[in-house]
């Protein structure tokens, strides 16, 4: 649970009320509902985020916003929706690492990653946990992989796509072992699934992960970040636990369409980086295991492009090839 979400007065974010002066006629934005697209069934990290800025803006702009889920394509038919929509600043996207910067490299989209896209803010990063079902003999990453390689072929990972899928795949390279990835439409699900046993193990992001944690349903085993993470500062990572050099993390961030109006770009990174401060709401970032962004569009914009260059190359190098 998420516990009750603080709604932040109006009045903190007087300076930061968005007003486009559009051609002659034009109401001020928003001057309706603004909706937020999530790529992801409901209860991934992507839904979460969108609902726990929502307090923040709609204090500030006035006007409703509504979280709407449209999955599928490992999270590229909503991306492709946004990527297509009207740039008024009417609908927006809350993105994540995979279908914006490396679904174009492994798979066939309709859309770039960032030419189709206003870069707003950086909403937070989070890594990936793997984590096994209690029937896996193995407790640690050494003794998966030696697992992995006496069995090849006979364990399956669910992910829910992205960098979910991504994570197992690399790890898959990297230690030189044939794992099956089984795809869900959403991380929730996918974790969900490798408690119940329909799958043996999971790479899931923090967020999703933590309920099952303690649950004994699943057992974390490592943590993918290239550092061990302040809420789980027991759990080792992948790299230091057998396999040098691994490192995966996730991240979602706000974009609207390209040619949505800089003015409406620039004021709302502006509301959420100055409601990403309140102790309270930091806070409450930390419980669900991610670090809060609050970014500049510039700054944000040169972070997705090196996202793009990192997994681009990555991609290439290696000619890992990923099912749909």
């Amino acid at each position: 649970m998420l516990g009750r979400l603080r709604i932040f007065p109006v009045t903190c974010f007087i300076a930061a009320l968005i007003v486009f002066a559009g051609p002659a006629g034009a109401q001020a934005w928003p001057a309706k509902p603004v909706r937020l697209i999530v790529p992801y069934a409901p209860g991934g990290i992507a839904d979460t985020m969108a609902r726990i800025t929502v307090p923040i803006l709609q204090a500030a702009l006035g006007q409703p916003i509504i979280v709407e889920s449209k999955p599928g394509a490992n999270g590229s038919l909503g991306t492709a929706f946004v990527a297509k929509a009207a740039p008024d600043g009417y609908t927006m996207l809350v993105g994540l690492a995979a279908p914006q910067t490396l679904n174009q490299f492994i798979f066939k989209v309709d859309y770039d990653g960032l030419a189709d896209f206003e870069p707003i803010t950086l909403l937070n990063t989070n890594p990936l946990v793997l984590m096994v079902h209690p029937s896996l003999p193995a407790r640690d990453v050494k003794q998966l992989i030696a697992l992995a390689k006496a069995q090849p072929g006979k364990l399956n990972f669910s992910g829910a796509g992205g960098l979910t899928q991504f994570g197992g795949e690399i790890f898959k390279y990297m230690a030189r072992v044939d794992m099956v990835h089984v795809p869900y439409k959403g991380g929730a699900p996918a974790v969900a699934a490798a408690a119940a046993g329909d799958t043996q193990l999971t790479f899931a992001n923090l967020s999703d992960a933590l309920i099952w944690m303690t649950s004994g349903k699943l057992l974390p085993i490592a943590i993918t970040s290239a550092r061990r993470y302040p809420q789980t500062p027991d759990l080792p990572t992948i790299a230091e636990s057998g396999l040098p050099g691994y490192a995966v993390e996730g991240w979602t961030g706000l974009f609207a369409p390209a040619g949505t109006p800089r003015e409406i770009v620039a004021k709302t990174a502006d509301v959420l980086r100055q409601g990403f401060k309140d102790a309270e709401f930091r806070a409450r970032m930390e419980k669900i295991g991610a670090v809060p962004g609050g970014n500049s569009p510039e700054e944000f914009r040169a972070f997705v492009q090196a996202e793009i260059r990192k997994w681009g190359n990555f991609v290439r190098d290696t000619g890992i090839k990923v099912e749909q």
